[in-house]
């Protein structure tokens, strides 16, 4: 049950038309999973839930039989929310349900942008479902297909049994090249175990890029991503590009890029200028991720951003056993990546 003076962990669920979230959502409001869950969908009546599972009801909140409620978002969120947080002690968690053709980050930014929702609530997880056969044309001609991988921090890959494994390994490539940092979760129907998809704490600061080596390994697998190393001014800097690989085939509306340094990072210089880069490319940054090594610190600093909404602390003390540099990966619409990498760049401690 969740404790009163803790934070109710919300999973925002996106996905495009008829990549499975309604079997998703289904599975939550019914099976026996030994917790509860407020469910805030769309429109009650687009996801099929069977009315005789409805045990009581008002106006928006329905009562499933297995604990869980589902609601109906026909108005503001916050003011859903607002209200799921009077009988918070009903259910363990929130799940939120975007329409198949939304952009997640607006239903992501209200958890950091309304105070009372921030104080009470905590964004868990940004969990996305895939067609596993239809992807990659869905990619294609859908920049919203795009974002919703994008925003992900587990991407549901679902329908693999229609699809062969050379097929699934491009297509996660695919999902790679767009998000490098996101869990990738394959499954038939939705039967990823819920306790892999509720409950992940992923923006929590302590547990940014924690689970992604290849994020935090000095070089990407070279069949995976492009990449190239080049010398600034004699200081060793890595620079991996997600947005050129098989270029040839794919002009992909949203791209990723990273880059990482053995300098130190000069505070005075990368806050303002991380600053910037919100406020200027925000409404296309869609995310951002870091691990910063400050001068003058010996911890590490992290540092994530949805759209315009930054965020950053310092966290553990640098281990003795683990290189020690900064990476940052930026995922976004047509970024320009020249600029942010001089910025970046720019904040190095040189000499």
């Amino acid at each position: 049950m969740n404790i009163s003076n803790e934070k109710t962990p919300v999973t925002v669920l996106t996905g495009y038309l008829g990549a499975g979230k309604t079997t998703l959502l289904n599975r939550i409001l019914t099976e026996n999973h030994g917790n509860r869950y407020a469910v805030v969908v769309n429109e009650f009546g687009e996801i099929g839930i069977d009315n005789d599972l409805v045990v009581d009801a008002d106006e928006e909140i329905f009562e499933m039989n297995n604990g869980c409620i589902c609601c109906t978002v026909r108005g503001d969120l916050i003011r859903i929310l607002s209200g799921l947080m009077k009988r918070s002690g009903d259910f363990d968690g929130i799940l939120v349900e975007t329409t198949g053709l939304a952009d997640p980050g607006p239903v992501a930014q209200t958890f950091f942008v309304d105070e009372d929702i921030s104080a009470r609530t905590k964004l868990d997880a940004i969990v996305t479902v895939v067609d596993a056969k239809h992807l990659a044309l869905e990619i294609d001609r859908a920049p919203e297909a795009q974002e919703q991988i994008a925003f992900a921090d587990i991407v549901v890959l679902n329908k693999i049994d229609t699809v062969s494994e050379y097929d699934l390994k491009m297509v996660e490539a695919r999902i790679r090249r767009i998000n490098p940092t996101c869990r990738i979760e394959r499954a038939e129907r939705c039967n990823v175990p819920l306790d892999k998809l509720l409950g992940q704490d992923a923006f929590a600061l302590d547990r940014i890029l924690e689970g992604d080596a290849g994020f935090l390994a000095k070089d990407f697998d070279a069949h995976d991503h492009d990449h190239d190393h080049h010398d600034h001014h004699d200081h060793d800097h890595h620079h991996h590009d997600h947005s050129n690989l098989d270029a040839s085939r794919h002009d992909d509306h949203v791209s990723s890029f990273s880059f990482s340094t053995r300098d130190k990072i000069d505070p005075e210089k990368f806050f303002p200028w991380i600053q910037m880069i919100g406020q200027e490319f925000g409404i296309d940054m869609l995310r951002m991720k870091g691990i910063l090594d400050m001068r003058d610190d010996e911890r590490r600093y992290v540092a994530q951003a949805v759209h315009m909404m930054l965020e950053g602390d310092f966290g553990r003390e640098w281990r003795d056993d683990e290189e020690r540099y900064s990476r940052i990966v930026f995922i976004g619409r047509d970024l320009p990546r020249d600029i942010i990498e001089d910025g970046f760049m720019k904040t190095r401690v040189i000499g």
